[in-house]
Formats: C-alpha cells, structure tokens, sequence
C-alpha cells in the first residue's frame, strides 16, 4: 500500500468528532479567515473547500441546516443561484479555467461527504488538469495555496445580501 503524509488533513479529521453538523459549525464560527468562507449573504454562505478536487473548488451552503432541495424557499434559490453566478465569474476573473463543473451530490449514496447539510460544488477545470499523478499515483496535485487564493477571490466577490 502507497502511503501519502498529508498532516494537515488532521484538522479535517478532528473536524468530523465534533458535534453538530460542520457546515453549521463553521457558519456560527464566525471566523470566515480562518474558515476560507469568502462570502455570507442572508441566505446562503461561500466557503473554498478545504479539501479540494481541484484549486479553486467553492461549496455554496445554504444558511439553513438542510438536506433536500424541495425545502429550500423561493428567496434561497434565488440567492444561491445568484451567487453561484457571481462566483463563478470571480474564479474566471481570478484563475482563468477553461471551463468548470457545477452540481451536487444528495445523499451519502451519491457521494455527498456532508449528506445533512445540502451544499453546491464550483470546481474549476483546465485542460490536462487530470494527468497521471491522479491516475498512477492516486494523488492530486493542488499547486496554489488557500490562503493565497482567499485573498485574491475576497477582493473580487461583492454579494448582494
């Protein structure tokens, strides 16, 4: 068995014994610095994820602790669906990607690491962003910090509550 030292996926690890939902943690933390939440509106929250398929990769969170789409509200989708558009167009300013992925995983069948608290994956791609460490090595290489890119994206997103 390969074996990859990644220590800093302790944090993520520690993460998952607290009690409450981490989505929820995180949104009542209010330290969005630390975090890497790059935006709260009155509905729904951007955060980098910490743990990302690819640089750039942003989960918007609905505000509410839910798990369905049918249960969010009219005045939700609206605004996640606004933000979605305006962060996608911050990380194309930013980064420059080809092109990107945009969807959900409902439910821990589908893949959903997070299957109570409903969420919407933004992964940037570029051309040749899967090459053989993925596929040889089973390891992903994330070349930009997320620090860094906190940075860059805060000085770009502007949100309507």
């Amino acid at each position: 068995m390969d074996r990859l030292w990644a220590p800093w996926r302790i944090n993520y690890i520690n993460q998952t014994k607290k009690k409450g939902c981490i989505l929820c943690n995180i949104l009542n933390e209010k330290k969005d610095k630390k975090n890497f939440i790059i935006f709260r509106s009155s509905y729904c929250f951007a955060v980098l994820n910490t743990y990302p398929y690819n640089n750039g990769h942003i989960m918007i969170v609905p505000n509410r602790h839910i798990k369905s789409l049918e249960k969010l509200k009219d005045n939700e989708l609206l605004n996640i669906n606004k933000s979605l558009i305006k962060i996608k167009s911050a990380l194309k300013k930013v980064l420059n990607p080809g092109g990107f992925n945009i969807g959900m995983n409902i439910g821990s069948i589908a893949g959903a690491g997070i299957a109570k608290h409903l969420h919407l994956h933004i992964v940037p791609r570029w051309q040749g962003d899967t090459n053989f460490m993925p596929i040889m090595a089973n390891t992903k290489i994330i070349s930009q910090s997320l620090k860094e890119l906190y940075v860059m994206l805060q000085k770009e997103i502007i949100i309507d509550p």
